[in-house]
């Protein structure tokens, strides 16, 4: 039983641990349009490694305070996720 139970949190603090770490993923990209408008941002970016993407240039939704530091041109780290089926920038750097 006390075997059992190290098993077990062991694998808990490693799931634990990967979750995090992969949480954490930011990518490098360069904005290349703010639609602020819109609430879109079209951003060439490296490999979305939370996503499973490849590199390639996308649009993103974005929230009117992450726009509002987005200019063209910039070089950028981010995360992305899928909110309500759509792809959005969830934190800059």
């Amino acid at each position: 039983m006390k075997i059992l139970k190290t098993l077990t949190m062991s694998a808990l603090a490693l799931t634990l641990t990967s979750t995090l770490a992969f949480a954490e993923t930011f990518t490098k990209g360069v904005i290349k349009k703010v639609d602020a408008k819109a609430g879109k941002v079209t951003i060439i970016h490296e490999e979305l490694v939370a996503l499973d993407m490849p590199a390639m240039t996308m649009v993103f939704r974005a929230d009117e305070n992450v726009i509002a530091k987005m200019a063209e041109g910039d070089e950028i780290e981010f995360t992305a996720d899928r909110v309500e089926g759509k792809l959005k920038v969830t934190a800059l750097k």
